[in-house]
């Protein structure tokens, strides 16, 4: 795709090793929307949050997996209901695609991972999987060197192509490959909507923040997000009310208003679309999911 406009492009620096590996917490310079040609596999250990995925924006919590192909756009928001900072958040190999499919000439044993890269151009999470048995892969291959690095992480991929339910997550396959004025542009006004949703934000004030007029800018946002702004805006908000849904006690009238909604119906009916429920289902759902998920996890930990 010739004529995308690319957001912030993450160039790295030539490495004669195969994988670089993050750890970090929250919030970080590296939380941020980018790109890079590498493929990234990415691990949530703490925390709830948003990520942001192509033109995806969805919900993420501890033992959350995705894997995102070359240049695909990608970060990970932390709630606001999260006030105090996260140690670590965030564990992240990211790989060269070309060096697997060289990979995959020389073995063809390994070309069972032909159908999980290409899945991933558009992004993936990976429901349902054993978060302690990747986060151990992630370890071994963190903690060794040589070719005693790359055995797990081999083992690691080979793990996520066989498990079962793989959900694709961009419906347009955002391609960002090149850097220019007006992708910094665009990607200064992304992140503005991110920190600021409940700012009132219309389509000539983002325009005028660009730079540009407002039926280029529409035209330019929608090529780098897959959404129209204004759809942007709101998806933002109505995934920020997930959040101080299951986090707070507040009422459902408060947090229309908090994310930046001027009425109650305007807020229900985009709520239902995007979430196929009311915000009231949509917190018992949420509470009663994530005290699973935390009872789970305490009895593992007592083990």
């Amino acid at each position: 795709m010739t004529n995308n406009i690319p957001v912030e492009l993450e160039v790295l620096a030539p490495r004669s090793e195969s994988l670089r590996f993050l750890k970090h917490g929250w919030p970080d310079p590296l939380c941020r929307w980018h790109s890079h040609k590498e493929c990234e596999i990415h691990l949530l250990v703490a925390s709830h949050g948003k990520a942001f995925v192509g033109d995806y924006i969805g919900d993420f919590g501890p033992g959350s997996l995705f894997l995102t192909g070359p240049h695909l756009p990608h970060n990970w928001i932390t709630d606001d209901a999260y006030s105090d900072p996260v140690g670590l958040r965030d564990m992240v190999i990211q790989f060269d695609q070309d060096r697997l499919l060289t990979l995959m000439q020389a073995f063809p044993e390994f070309n069972s991972l032909m159908a999980m890269l290409e899945q991933a151009q558009s992004g993936i999470e990976f429901v349902g999987i054993d978060p302690e048995h990747v986060q151990a892969l992630i370890e071994a291959s963190f903690d060794a060197s040589g070719t005693a690095q790359v055995m797990p992480f081999l083992e690691l991929l080979l793990h996520m192509s066989r498990h079962a339910e793989k959900r694709s997550l961009s419906v347009q396959k955002l391609y960002h490959n090149e850097r220019s004025a007006k992708q910094l542009r665009i990607t200064e006004v992304v992140d503005h909507v991110v920190k600021n949703y409940a700012e009132d934000m219309s389509v000539q004030m983002a325009a005028d923040m660009a730079g540009m007029s407002p039926a280029t800018f529409s035209r330019s946002f929608q090529t780098v997000t897959g959404n129209r702004f204004v759809e942007f805006v709101n998806r933002v908000r109505i995934g920020q009310a997930c959040g101080m849904l299951y986090a707070t006690d507040d009422q459902v009238t408060t947090i229309c208003f908090q994310v930046g909604f001027q009425n109650l119906a305007n807020f229900n009916r985009h709520f239902l679309a995007k979430k196929g429920m009311t915000p009231s289902a949509y917190r018992e759902t949420a509470r009663r999911e994530l005290t699973r998920a935390d009872l789970a996890m305490a009895v593992e930990t007592a083990q």
